[in-house]
């Protein structure tokens, strides 16, 4: 269990299955209370966003994630070269 998401989901089982509360919970599985009641923010256009970085990606070969990004930034999106990397190296969308 490394991940913020695979902890969250073992302090909600401890929860419901042991009936202990968060705060116990939470000590027991090693996951902070901040962490636990975080709720990730998603774009409503992450699709598209995706999709367009695929389309960039395939129609420039060559072009690595910063030049992906300013292509991005180009068309209008708000978009750093980070997520570009890690949205085009991964496959995701």
């Amino acid at each position: 269990m490394t991940s913020p998401a695979s902890r969250r989901a073992a302090v909600a089982h401890v929860v419901n299955v042991l009936k202990v509360s968060q705060r116990r919970a939470c000590r027991a599985v090693g996951q902070w209370r901040s962490t636990q009641r975080y709720q990730p923010k998603v774009r409503g256009d992450e699709a598209a966003l995706a999709a367009r970085m695929r389309d960039l990606a395939a129609a420039h070969p060559r072009y690595g994630y910063r030049r992906v990004a300013a292509l991005l930034r180009q068309d209008g999106w708000h978009v750093n070269a980070p997520s570009a990397c890690v949205d085009c190296g991964s496959g995701k969308g």
